[in-house]
């Protein structure tokens, strides 16, 4: 660590910005609502998991298909808001929404 070296990285914006175009584009756009879908995939999957649940047991509980879980688990379902505040409550957890 007591290296000075400066190191010479490009700012991940950056990489984002040339793979996927400037903010506001129908490319970019699309890669972000992709990488919001694997969050909440993710998230969901980790207080399902928490809850000791298998996907099946979830999709009873809130009367919907494994398929469907598995499916918003891997970011591959476009899903309302008013799934995803059934599907969290499902797990005995609640969501809030932040716009900024």
């Amino acid at each position: 660590m007591g290296n000075n070296k400066k190191l010479n990285l490009t700012p991940v914006e950056d990489l984002i910005t040339e793979e996927f175009g400037k903010v506001g584009t129908p490319e970019r756009d699309a890669f972000e609502m992709e990488c919001d879908a694997f969050i909440i995939g993710e998230q969901l999957k980790d207080e399902r998991l928490r809850a000791g649940l298998t996907q099946e047991e979830l999709a009873d509980r809130i009367g919907t298909k494994k398929s469907f879980i598995s499916r918003v688990e891997k970011g591959r379902a476009d899903i309302q808001l008013s799934t995803l505040v059934k599907v969290f409550r499902g797990l005995g957890r609640e969501v809030s929404v932040r716009i900024s």
